[in-house]
């Protein structure tokens, strides 16, 4: 089941609230395609290299031992591992459902139950003729009476994997994207980092993320250009993050999709315009 997200009257996103995947994906809704105002696709979709990749998602490889990020496992000393430990987020509801943007209620399910709930915030803003903004929250609660920590393979003991939280699949073109930041260029350079914003361009387009809380701006990024084109706002890099029990963890990134490969000087522009 699909929603159409429009900005400016425009579709610039298809949000897939109830996909159906197999359990190794870590099912959860995402956005894709989400493409620039004149339509040039900037997500991809279970590609052959990551088939657990899906578009715009917030997706997590260790919530108390459970995987929410799809694929293989990383378990300290034994390296990426099959494991039927997969998590589903499943949409519960619309709060709010607008052409422009939607609040939605989801649940974070295993087996055995829910370990977490969340309350996610999507909407556009156009920005100019050939930009606009997808701003994204998402709020995750511990409903349950024990405490919990979302972990990455990097806190399971693979270094430089801190992945998990907000993630974003480009397309894979002929050649990688170029990434940069207000200081810094190269995925050597800003994969591991923090930043206010970080950009990837591509041959016609370009994606400027941007922190929008002191908390987001805190988390590193995870970058890939050489491998695959993806970008990701880091929950637990270095250390796992802890849930207390009734505790909520939130996050907001806020993504600038324009139309051309833009400089740093445009970049910068487009980001204070989207977080003002």
């Amino acid at each position: 089941m699909n929603l159409v997200l429009r900005c400016a009257g425009r579709p610039v996103g298809r949000y897939v609230h109830r996909p159906d995947l197999a359990a190794r994906l870590a099912p959860r809704p995402y956005l894709h395609p989400v493409t620039t105002l004149k339509g040039t696709p900037v997500t991809e979709e279970r590609p052959g290299d990551h088939p657990h990749h899906l578009g715009v998602s917030v997706a997590v490889p260790d919530v108390a031992g459970h995987n929410f990020w799809g694929g293989r496992t990383f378990v300290r000393d034994q390296g990426p591992t099959e494991l039927d430990n997969h998590g589903e987020q499943r949409h519960d509801g619309w709060k709010l459902r607008d052409p422009d943007g939607f609040v939605e209620d989801l649940s974070w399910r295993t087996p055995a139950g829910e370990l977490l709930r969340e309350r996610r915030t999507v909407a556009t803003t156009e920005l100019t003729a050939t930009a606009w903004a997808l701003d994204f929250t998402f709020s995750l609660t511990n409903p349950g009476t024990q405490d919990l920590s979302l972990g990455s393979p990097a806190t399971n003991g693979r270094k430089g994997a801190g992945y998990g939280g907000f993630f974003w699949r480009a397309p894979k073109e002929a050649a990688p994207p170029v990434v940069f930041t207000a200081d810094a260029e190269g995925e050597s350079s800003v994969h591991g980092r923090t930043a206010d914003w970080l950009a990837l361009t591509g041959t016609d387009w370009t994606l400027v993320f941007a922190g929008a809380t002191e908390a987001t701006r805190d988390d590193p990024w995870f970058v890939r250009t050489e491998e695959y084109p993806g970008v990701g706002s880091c929950l637990a890099w270095d250390g796992r993050l802890p849930v207390p029990a009734g505790g909520t963890v939130v996050r907001r990134v806020v993504t600038v999709v324009a139309d051309g490969a833009l400089d740093r000087g445009e970049a910068a522009v487009l980001v204070r315009k989207a977080l003002s």
